[in-house]
């Protein structure tokens, strides 16, 4: 058998957090591996915003993300914060504007910044393996063995950055949640996040002509809301709003969606029904809402064609179908859709500030993989950046 490939660092995965730790890590001046087994590498980043790469949010803090454990990201994000990440951007001279609500984009295409990791790993000697199947990992005196099929590599550090099983066609899978229970480490059950929900049969046959609409809203779900746009799909609901809060939804749970945040509709309508008696009530809902909505929740209404006709019961129940609609999906369309995972790599097993196993010296896991899971808006890709580099600074 041939000698194994002998590295400081092995880092599993090449995409943002496993790219952004070898960068950190060969500057250094340690030596590092990136084994990857796709043929390119940081495929999510390359599809990510359109192509163009939501690589952070300007308003980055502790509170938009999710963890058993929500003080364990706040040293990463203080140690490497959104600006630091900026400041590496325009030192590569990749320009970039902010879209909405913070989240910065290329201007240009997403590989602007897939070629900035690449330079940084490339300037600190970092060796991609590209296309490269593990079969083995084992612990030894000497380090951590990875068998592959393109031979064995050994570093005295292992960095798992696989991620999650998001978004299977990229390859994903939950390969590193395997590497962590090999050596002990807990798992929080993952789930699909940042996901479009689905409705059952009823709900679909209510609203099967609204696919396309979308709406403003304010959505809300065990306690957190959030304000961004609803989009109505074939299979149930999605956009900004949905994605959100499906990272905060569990089997069972019921939704509450305002589809017309800032107005109280049942006084609109009451005071529609006073000044035109004679218009309909779709005709008045359609004052406040897209025509295919206003005209669904109209015939969800039922009764009277003409708001004159309407007694004030009726009124509030239509209001209540607008500012309070109340809908229980039947669950997420899953990981096929999902832009992350929620759930992973228990923090408690990991040191905040180093990303370490407490019980299995020089084992890391960054990114995705780990139970942090941040909002829409380039929040998780700045988790891979500041994960990576409180790693790569320690391995």
């Amino acid at each position: 058998m041939m000698r194994p490939l002998v590295y400081d660092v092995v880092i599993l995965g090449g995409g943002a957090a496993g790219l952004m730790c070898a960068g950190v890590a060969g500057a250094r001046g340690r030596s590092v591996a990136i084994i990857e087994q796709a043929r390119r590498p940081a495929e999510k980043i390359r599809i990510s915003g359109g192509g163009r790469c939501n690589f952070t949010n300007l308003h980055t803090t502790p509170a938009n993300f999710l963890s058993r454990n929500p003080h364990f990201c706040k040293s990463a994000l203080s140690g490497y914060t959104q600006h630091d990440f900026i400041a590496l951007v325009e030192k590569h001279r990749i320009a970039f504007h902010e879209k909405t609500r913070g989240q910065l984009f290329c201007d240009d295409s997403s590989q602007r910044i897939i070629d900035m990791l690449l330079d940084e790993c490339a300037a600190g000697g970092v060796v991609l393996h590209p296309g490269t199947k593990i079969s083995s990992i084992a612990k030894g005196d000497d380090g951590f063995t990875v068998v592959t099929d393109r031979g064995a590599m050994r570093g005295q550090s292992l960095v798992v950055a696989t991620g999650g099983p998001s978004i299977p066609k990229m390859g994903s899978s939950g390969f590193g949640y395997k590497v962590a229970e090999q050596f002990g480490l807990k798992i929080v059950p993952p789930r699909a996040a940042l996901v479009p929900l689905t409705f059952d049969e009823t709900l679909l046959a209510r609203s099967r002509d609204l696919a396309g609409v979308s709406v403003e809203t304010v959505v809300s779900c065990n306690g957190t809301q959030f304000d961004e746009a609803m989009l109505f799909t074939h299979r149930g609901l999605s956009g900004p709003a949905i994605l959100q809060i499906s990272s905060y939804w569990r089997d069972g749970d019921d939704v509450e969606i305002d589809m017309a945040p800032g107005v109280d509709v049942f006084a609109a309508l009451k005071d529609i029904r006073r000044d035109h008696p004679r218009q309909e009530l779709a005709t008045a809902l359609m004052r406040l809402l897209p025509a295919r909505l206003a005209q669904m929740n109209a015939d969800s209404g039922g009764g009277a064609d003409r708001i004159a006709d309407m007694p004030g019961r009726q009124l509030q129940a239509v209001a209540d179908l607008v500012n309070r609609w109340r809908v229980r999906p039947r669950g997420t369309e899953g990981y096929r859709t999902a832009e992350v995972t929620l759930g992973g790599v228990d923090t408690a097993e990991l040191s905040s500030k180093t990303f370490e196993a407490r019980a299995v010296p020089g084992l890391f896991f960054v990114g995705e993989v780990i139970d942090v899971t941040g909002h829409l808006g380039g929040f998780n890709f700045q988790w891979a950046w500041s994960s990576g580099f409180a790693a790569g600074r320690n391995v």
